[in-house]
C-alpha cells in the first residue's frame, strides 16, 4: 500500500496499523549511486553507524544486501534478524526486523534532488518492547535514524566503499 511518502508499505507494517512510526529525511550532496553503495554494504555499518553492531549476513556469500538477504545484527541493544523485502538499486531498500518484543519494517527511499539525493528513511514497529521504548524513550529511534542519515552522508561524500 502506498502513501504520500513514497514508501511501499506491506499492510501489516503500514503506519496506520502500527503503534510506532518514525520518519527521517536528509537531502544529501551525493549521488544516489554513492549513497546506495554504502547502504547495501551492511557488514560495514558498525564501522560508521554507532547504533549497529555484530552484523552478519546469513546464508549468503558476498558483502552486500540483495533481494531476500537475511542478516542478523544488534541495534538499540537487541539482536535482530532481518530479511531484505524490497530492493530497487539506487532507489528503494527495505527489510523487516524481528527480535525479542519487536516486529518492525525499515524502508529507505532515494530520490534525485537539486542538491544530489533526497534520502527518506521510515520505520514502523509492532511489539511490546517497541511500545515500551516509544513510551519511555519517545525520540530515541528518530535521533539515531538522523545520526544514521548524517553518517551515511559522510560516507557517501567520502567516495565509494573499498572494492567498488
Amino acid at each position: 500500500m502506498n502513501d504520500q511518502s513514497g514508501i511501499q508499505w506491506p499492510e501489516h507494517y503500514h503506519p496506520q496499523n502500527c503503534p510506532v512510526h518514525v520518519r527521517n529525511e536528509l537531502d544529501m550532496a551525493a549521488k544516489p549511486e554513492q549513497i546506495w553503495a554504502w547502504l547495501v554494504r551492511a557488514p560495514l555499518w558498525p564501522n560508521w553507524y554507532v547504533n549497529s553492531a555484530n552484523l552478519r549476513l546469513l546464508e549468503t556469500a558476498g558483502t552486500e544486501l540483495k533481494p531476500g538477504t537475511r542478516f542478523r545484527w544488534k541495534t538499540f541493544g537487541i539482536t535482530i534478524t532481518s530479511t531484505v523485502l524490497e530492493y530497487v538499486p539506487n532507489e528503494r531498500l527495505a527489510w523487516d526486523a524481528k527480535g525479542l518484543g519487536v516486529d518492525a519494517y525499515h524502508a529507505w527511499l532515494l530520490r534525485p534532488s537539486t542538491n544530489g539525493c533526497d534520502v527518506l528513511t521510515e520505520e514502523t514497529q509492532h511489539g511490546w518492547l517497541a511500545c515500551l521504548s516509544q513510551l519511555f524513550l519517545p525520540n530515541r529511534m528518530s535521533k539515531y535514524h538522523q545520526i544514521w542519515l548524517e553518517s551515511l552522508q559522510g560516507k557517501a561524500l567520502s567516495g565509494l566503499p573499498d572494492g567498488d
